[in-house]
């Protein structure tokens, strides 16, 4: 008696399928939760660095309103 082993092509494209569209509709409902358009340097590497060196420019400058104000404070 012997054993036969058949594979379901079919089968196995839909699968392949449907892991693509999870991974698709993962990453749009992280997207939406989170509310912002970049969520990793994967979504828009050039976007991400744009926005880090506008975060960094923020953080001087209130740093530099902070240093303002206690300087008025000490005169």
């Amino acid at each position: 008696m012997g054993l036969r082993i058949n594979t379901n092509v079919a089968s196995l494209n839909a699968q392949r399928q449907l892991m693509g569209t999870k991974l698709s509709l993962d990453k749009s409902f992280e997207k939406l939760a989170s509310g912002y358009r970049i969520n990793r340097a994967g979504d828009d590497a050039a976007g991400l660095a744009i926005s880090e060196n506008l975060r960094a420019q923020i953080r001087g400058l209130k740093q530099a309103q902070r240093n303002a104000q206690d300087g008025v404070s000490l005169i």
